[in-house]
C-alpha cells in the first residue's frame, strides 16, 4: 500500500464544508456506480473514515474537516500508486470546486 495525503483549503464554515463533503460521497456512488463499489463511510464529528473499490482497486482512508481545510489521508494499492499524481490532481480539482 502507498500513502496518499493532501489538504484542500476552503473558506466555508466548518459545518458547511462537512455537509458538502458528506453529500459528495453519496453523489459519488450515484454518478460513478459503474466504476465504484463497496462505498462505506463512517463519521464521528468532523472526522470520517471511508472505503471503496474503484476500478478493481480497494482504497481506504480518513477525511478530517477543519475550519480551513479538508485533509485526506488514504491508502492506495501499490498498482494504483503509479497514478498517484493524477489521482491527487483529480481529487484536488473536484474538492476545490465543491468547497467554493
Amino acid at each position: 500500500m502507498a500513502s496518499f495525503n493532501m489538504s484542500v483549503p476552503h473558506q466555508l464554515t466548518q459545518d458547511e464544508a462537512l455537509k458538502r463533503i458528506q453529500n459528495a460521497l453519496g453523489q459519488l456512488k450515484q454518478e460513478h456506480g459503474d466504476k465504484i463499489s463497496n462505498l462505506t463511510e463512517n463519521w464521528s464529528g468532523n472526522t470520517g473514515t471511508f472505503g471503496l473499490t474503484v476500478m478493481g482497486f480497494d482504497v481506504s482512508g480518513k477525511l478530517t474537516v477543519t475550519a480551513s481545510s479538508v485533509d485526506i489521508d488514504a491508502e492506495l494499492p501499490f498498482a494504483a500508486s503509479l497514478f498517484k499524481g493524477k489521482i491527487k490532481e483529480l481529487i484536488g480539482g473536484k474538492a476545490g470546486e465543491l468547497l467554493k
